[in-house]
């Protein structure tokens, strides 16, 4: 299959299915005599997976290693439970950190006359970083 039709299958943008080939987070392609790129069900489930992976917020390097994880049947699922409870600690501590963000612009937002005046509490904040 062509690297559209691998896109559409997969839910990976052809851009990105290149660029995850480049940086070797998938395999290279096999190559048409022409040099088009062509790809198999196995490329498509591997796709659908980091897919799922970057939805579920797993960086580029983490999603590496759970593809060896994936590949190897002799894995043990306690090295992926680990890699899923220190994301979601790396969630957690982002959250609180957009929950911060979040009061502080709800704080300043309430302060702003939001009038004709041009004294602004949300500009003079950012003004001090």
């Amino acid at each position: 299959m062509n690297i559209g039709d691998t896109a559409k299958a997969s839910g990976v943008s052809a851009k990105m299915i290149r660029h995850y080939e480049s940086i070797g987070l998938i395999g290279e392609a096999q190559r048409t005599d022409a040099g088009y790129r062509v790809y198999g069900p196995q490329d498509v489930q591997v796709l659908q997976f980091i897919h799922r992976s970057r939805e579920l917020g797993f960086s580029l390097e983490q999603i590496k290693t759970l593809l060896a994880l994936w590949q190897d049947k002799r894995r043990a699922s306690k090295d992926v439970r680990a890699m899923a409870r220190q994301h979601i600690a790396e969630l957690e501590r982002k959250i609180g950190e957009m929950q911060a963000m979040k009061r502080t612009l709800e704080k300043l937002a309430t302060a702003c006359h939001g009038d004709e005046r041009p004294d602004c509490p949300i500009l003079d904040d950012l003004s001090l970083g």
